[in-house]
């Protein structure tokens, strides 16, 4: 597996920042859309001061949150080339902060729920510019086809059409930038938006600033992706591009105040200033490219979803899902439970909210609790590189301040359909949570013996012929960390339950590392011809093909001559038979009768339904089907007996 970056992208090149015009910007980027829309919605009773003060607002929120915050600071924290808020959290979590996995949790699942409305309102919002030509078009079959379409192709990847996305994003944000140019020159005076007194003026005088915010603070709702997509991109390509896509994106803002303010006498309800601005010639034109992205701006979000639940299976935050390649792009993936779980849900968002205006007062309060949490985990991560403390403090108190603000003004969203993101993001976090602490208390309670004691025994096993030979290799997968260090369960099994005689026995330790793209492994012989060991260190961003990776340890060892994989039995031996190799995982089983304290034992019995939703160890490991033994223990708790038995006298 080449888990290197893909050099046209992440290497700083024309062609990358066109690609990552594609892959980055598509949720900001369609923005345009519905922002100014909203922002009169907010207030219907507007004038030309409450235009330019709301332009102001979005030129510096784009400012202050986007460009400083994101584009400035958190791309700096990258986990290898890596980016976005679990990779963030991978690089923090061996502080002695424990408690930081409730940042990352709530970031991600606020982060995957306002994505899937994401796709609902850009694809309802293009489709909407149709109503212009004609009245009659059927808004919500349409969209209900493209989000059927979109999610169906998902399954074979988008490699081919992929290639298209950075171009027509190119002209996207070029029309978005001519558009609102044009109109600029009408109106000159829209200019003193630049001017952040304005922005302080609508906020200060006007009673309903928490209903503005909530509008302006759609502009900047991509922003995470930035961040998100650094792996993808690279950190030169999103910072150069982003001063296109900035001045572009203003610039259509700015057209849009410039129209509204020179048609405000003729302006009615339901109105949008996006459509509005574009000549009439050129609307089948502009609708057909507002579609585009639209379309394009939902697969980066579905594209982003698969990512973070694939970092949130390695990172022990969600049950293990089958997970698809349907291309040999790099960080291309399908995960069909998630697929079509984000399907679902998009066909509920548009079939009950219905215009792009109610889910306007949806959008926007789940993305502002990640930009917090991402402010804190990062200003952990800012601790760690050891910057002072003065720097931090002053960098929490701005970005509290502005994020605090933001969300403050979308928590009057909640009442107005804000409950639905919140409720999907309070679901996925209940299963983040409780399958986090339950893999700790599991880990808790592991009992773990030094190995070496166990050397002469094995080492007699594997020579008692009076014993029925189990398997000539035989492999089992341990969790313990340290190389002096077994599982009591696992020489339970080979010793006292059913001994099983092998001819090599292999001890196989998974190490799930921070770096997301590290794929490496050590051998060591612990006892020579009989006992070995192999830990395969494998990154959050790498798929774990076991069964492949460990094929490809033995032949490197046969080729070094370090092992020898001819089997033992005389009539396959004397023909260079290969050895077969028999895997057993060992299941732990929570049981109701042990003495689990109250929280543990409501945990545990969470996730024994939660489980339910994912795939099998020997499935997620991809491991053979055909020589694995699975065998269960119960999970035991170190207690004292409240009762005990005793001995009757005859």
């Amino acid at each position: 597996m080449d888990n290197k970056h893909p050099k046209h992208i992440s290497k700083f090149s024309f062609i990358g920042i066109i690609i990552t015009l594609g892959i980055v910007y598509g949720d900001i980027g369609t923005s345009p859309l519905y922002v100014m829309k909203a922002i009169m919605g907010a207030n219907s009773n507007f004038d030309e001061n409450y235009i330019i003060g709301a332009i102001s607002c979005i030129i510096w929120t784009l400012t202050l949150q986007t460009t400083i915050k994101y584009v400035i600071i958190t791309l700096r924290a990258d986990n290898k080339g890596e980016g976005g808020i679990l990779a963030l959290y991978a690089l923090v979590r061996k502080s002695k902060k424990k408690y930081l996995y409730i940042f990352a949790v709530i970031g991600a699942c606020t982060l995957i729920a306002d994505g899937i409305i994401t796709p609902s309102i850009t694809v309802v919002s293009a489709i909407e510019g149709l109503k212009e030509l004609n009245s009659g078009t059927p808004v919500i079959p349409i969209s209900l086809t493209i989000i059927t379409v979109l999610f169906l192709i998902q399954q074979f990847g988008s490699k081919d059409i992929g290639k298209l996305f950075g171009p027509v994003m190119f002209i996207w944000f070029a029309m978005l930038g001519i558009l609102g140019l044009l109109q600029v020159i009408e109106y000159l005076p829209i200019l003193k938006a630049f001017n952040p007194y304005y922005a302080a003026h609508l906020l200060i005088n006007y009673p309903n600033w928490f209903l503005i915010l909530g509008a302006v603070f759609l502009c900047t709702t991509g922003a995470e992706a930035l961040y998100s997509d650094l792996g993808h991109c690279g950190m030169k390509n999103i910072r150069i591009s982003w001063i296109f896509v900035k001045t572009t994106l203003i610039l259509n803002y700015l057209g849009q105040g410039a129209w509204v303010i020179l048609n405000m006498k003729n302006i009615t309800s339901g109105m949008n200033p996006f459509y509005s601005i574009m000549p009439q010639g050129f609307l089948i034109f502009g609708v057909i490219m507002a579609t585009a992205a639209a379309i394009i701006a939902s697969q980066a979000l579905i594209s982003g979803s698969f990512t973070i639940f694939s970092e949130a299976m390695s990172l022990n935050f969600w049950p293990q899902q089958r997970i698809k390649y349907p291309t040999v792009v790099k960080g291309q993936l399908y995960i069909p439970f998630v697929n079509w779980f984000l399907y679902i849900f998009c066909m509920i968002m548009v079939l009950f909210f219905q215009t792009s205006s109610n889910m306007e007062a949806a959008y926007g309060l789940s993305i502002t609790i990640t930009m917090l949490m991402t402010t804190i985990l990062l200003a952990a991560y800012l601790k760690r590189k050891a910057i002072k403390t003065f720097f931090i403090i002053l960098f929490l108190v701005i970005f509290f301040t502005i994020e605090l603000s933001f969300l403050t003004a979308n928590l009057f969203k909640f009442f107005h359909g804000g409950w639905v993101t919140i409720l999907i993001a309070g679901a996925i976090g209940i299963v983040m949570v409780v399958w986090y602490n339950a893999r700790k208390i599991k880990n808790r309670y592991m009992q773990f013996i030094k190995i070496k004691p166990f050397y002469p025994i094995l080492s007699d096993l594997s020579k008692d012929e009076t014993i029925p030979k189990y398997s000539t290799n035989l492999v089992y997968l341990s969790k313990a960390d340290y190389r002096t260090d077994i599982e009591s369960k696992i020489m339970y099994s080979i010793i006292n339950k059913q001994p099983k005689r092998a001819d090599n026995y292999w001890i196989l330790h998974i190490d799930k590392v921070d770096e997301p793209a590290t794929l490496e492994y050590t051998f060591e012989q612990l006892v020579p011809d009989v006992l070995y060991k192999i830990n395969i260190r494998i990154g959050f961003r790498v798929q774990p093909l076991i069964s492949l990776y460990f094929r490809q340890i033995i032949e490197e060892l046969v080729e070094n001559k370090e092992f020898n994989n001819i089997s033992n039995y005389p009539s396959l031996k004397k023909n260079n038979i290969q050895g077969d190799f028999s895997f057993i995982i060992i299941h732990r089983v929570f049981n109701q009768n042990q003495s689990f304290k109250l929280m543990e034992r409501i945990t545990m019995n969470f996730y024994s339904i939660i489980k339910k939703l994912g795939i099998s160890e020997v499935k997620s490991l991809g491991l053979d089907t055909s020589n694995i033994m699975i065998e269960t223990v119960p999970l035991i708790v170190k207690s004292e007996y409240k009762q005990k038995i005793k001995r009757a006298i005859k």
